[in-house]
């Protein structure tokens, strides 16, 4: 009888090892497809940064502006990332087009909030080393040029900068699977000077846009209010490509959307920077988003040349305006709303 109990013992064992194998396995397949997904982000966010002849700016002769390293950010102090979008169908190759969007993104890791500022293309600034232009040729001279002006102008300091061709935009809104927005108005712009693949023709209302639809949205400005709204609206569209981004469903397929935009994009940041702001950001909200220059601050001029320009009544008002957009106290909640009461609701009793 001993025996045979021992014999039942053994046999229980071997029973358990083919399951261990398999957890094991199992365990290993699942960390290693972890380290691969990490892998393929971290490498292509590494490829972001361009240097050498894969840098658009290679053909630049030299900077104005000195290049120098980023400041090392510790992930609390605010930074400000200068973003510039640029239209490069029919420009030649190693030719720097003029930027036909300029926002500046500040981030406070303490408040956690984040702000945004869209900068009219024609506005006339100094820029450092060439004199007066419009803002919009400061990233012809370099990067390092383009962001000393904007922060001479804004009165902060730009740390970083992100610089994209529009053909990224296109492949970011296709890799997220487009997005759906409401169209506030028929959109519509032909002219047989620029071609076809300059068209836009879009229809009011709620829709799903693809990458070359969204970039016929925040390019149109052939209304009224021209730049004034295409701001705008630029603003409120690149908030909902982010909301879209940082999906559940958009972040498991974060390597593959890289893969899409990385040859369009160059900047100064590094993996480091890159993973510490993506921390701080996802739990961050909007703060406050402006247009520069502001409409109550805004003037128009005529460049000695006979060309219509923007300018603006003070530099130092205007850096006030930004500085009071950053630091404006949350809105208190009315105290005839209840908790549960919404916006829509409040708004529809006053």
């Amino acid at each position: 009888m001993p025996p045979r109990k021992k014999r039942h013992a053994k046999a229980g064992k071997s029973k358990k090892k083919p399951l261990l194998w398999t957890l094991a396995i199992i365990l290993l397949l699942i960390i290693g497809g972890v380290a691969y997904y990490f892998a393929a982000i971290y490498n292509q966010l590494d490829d972001l940064q361009k240097s050498g002849e894969d840098s658009p700016f290679a053909n630049i002769p030299s900077a104005a502006v000195p290049a120098s390293e980023p400041p090392k950010w510790e992930g609390t102090e605010p930074v400000n990332i200068l973003l510039m979008g640029v239209d490069a169908r029919g420009v030649k190759e190693g030719e720097v087009p003029r930027s036909d969007t300029m926002l500046v993104a500040a981030l406070d890791p303490v408040k956690k909030k984040f702000y945004v500022f869209s900068i009219l293309r024609d506005t006339y600034v100094d820029i450092p080393e060439y004199g007066k232009e419009r803002i919009n040729t400061a990233i012809t001279h370099g990067p390092n040029t383009a962001m000393q002006t904007v922060s001479d102008l804004l009165g902060i300091p730009i740390q970083y900068y992100v610089y994209t061709d529009f053909q990224g935009f296109i492949k970011l809104v296709d890799a997220v699977g487009g997005v759906d927005y409401e169209v506030e108005k028929d959109m519509v712009y032909k002219t047989k000077a620029d071609g076809p693949e300059y068209d836009i023709d879009l229809k009011k209302g709620f829709q799903h846009l693809d990458g070359n639809q969204a970039l016929q949205y925040v390019r149109f400005r052939h209304d009224a209010t021209s730049d004034f709204t295409r701001t705008e609206r630029q603003r409120g569209f690149l908030k909902a490509v982010a909301d879209k981004v940082i999906s559940t469903t958009s972040l498991l397929k974060l390597p593959d959307i890289l893969s899409q935009v990385v040859p369009f994009v160059d900047t100064n940041l590094s993996v480091n920077d890159m993973v510490k702001l993506a921390s701080v950001g996802y739990d961050s909200s909007m703060g406050g988003s402006e247009q520069i220059p502001p409409m109550s601050l805004l003037t128009e001029e005529t460049t000695r040349g006979g060309s219509a320009v923007i300018g603006f009544k003070s530099e130092e008002a205007l850096q006030e305006f930004v500085q009071e957009t950053m630091t404006e106290p949350e809105p208190t909640p009315s105290p005839e709303a209840s908790p549960g009461s919404s916006p829509s609701a409040s708004a529809g009793t006053e």
